[in-house]
């Protein structure tokens, strides 16, 4: 029988690129992780690391078992958790309860598509959710009473930041699309030189956010002086009004789920985009709980093509 305790050791193996680098946030020596994975290796039958004097290097089988690995471990911690609710459970939490931070577009877009699944209330964790920009949230976070986990986003190097003690994941990069009302006429998907969009109409960010900052010096480096017609930072709204003909917006692909008819989306090589999307934590150690709404999560933004 392999031990989940390795496969959990093998991801932070292949994560960080040493035995050394893997223990520390385990916890072991680095001893024991080698240990650990020379036991792996002896269990599966298979080769998992091809080892030098001074480096290790895993094989297409340590890849291969990594993958399965991460779904095995998500289904263990699923169970963990649902089985705490059982009734007359020793111990049991009748309410795994996961104190959550999101930004608006993340908790309109991605959270009820996750929310909604058909197996969620059986995983037996309730979220309690707050809804806010990323500084609250993170405020929240720092706080150290109010929030397990804070998700948020940073457009650019912009002057989001967090304290060090916090340990931060990497979800994948939101990459921002260019919208305009068809009644201008450019065919879907078309490619537009950004020259072609100069003194049009534009529905832009508020002034002052680090967001609008980012856009707006993106701008003025294409030598785009938009006409403004209307400041919002909700990219729903931004896209409703740019479907009535006001102006084009610059949108978010998780907002783009719901894009209402009267858009076409513009290839505009010279406007690349995107805002990174992170998990943010205080300390580096996770629970079943949180692991478990995390591969969820990472799930469903695959669906809408935000990956790692």
């Amino acid at each position: 029988m392999v031990n989940p305790v390795h496969l959990r050791t093998l991801l932070e193996v292949i994560a960080h690129g040493s035995f050394a680098a893997a223990a520390v946030p385990l916890g072991y020596t680095a001893s024991a992780v080698s240990q650990q994975m020379t036991a792996l290796e002896r269990d599966s039958g298979v080769v998992l690391f091809r080892r030098s004097a001074r480096a290790i290097e895993p094989t297409e089988a340590a890849a291969t078992m990594a993958r399965h690995a991460r779904k095995v471990l998500t289904d263990i911690d699923a169970l963990l958790a649902a089985s705490t609710t059982a009734a007359g459970a020793p111990g049991a939490d009748p309410a795994q309860e996961l104190r959550l931070g999101i930004f608006p577009s993340l908790a309109t877009f991605a959270l009820p598509r996750l929310l909604g699944a058909r197996d969620w209330a059986g995983l037996g964790i309730r979220l309690r959710v707050s809804v806010g920009e990323p500084h609250q949230t993170i405020a929240s976070l720092q706080a150290g009473n109010e929030l397990d986990l804070a998700l948020v986003f940073q457009v650019g190097q912009t002057g989001l930041g967090w304290p060090g003690t916090m340990d931060r994941q990497w979800l994948g990069d939101d990459d921002f699309r260019v919208v305009v009302p068809a009644s201008w006429k450019f065919a879907d998907g078309a490619r537009v030189d950004a020259a072609q969009l100069a003194n049009m109409p534009w529905i832009m960010h508020h002034p002052g956010t680090s967001d609008a900052t980012v856009i707006s010096r993106l701008f003025a480096s294409l030598d785009l002086h938009p006409r403004v017609m209307a400041h919002c930072d909700d990219f729903n709204a931004s896209l409703h009004l740019a479907s009535t003909g006001l102006g084009a917006a610059l949108v978010p692909a998780l907002a783009m789920q719901q894009k209402p008819d009267g858009l076409v989306v513009l290839d505009v090589p010279e406007i690349r985009l995107a805002r990174s999307i992170f998990a943010l934590q205080v300390g580096s150690s996770r629970s079943p709980k949180v692991d478990v709404f995390m591969d969820r999560l990472a799930a469903e933004l695959r669906q809408i093509s935000i990956a790692p």
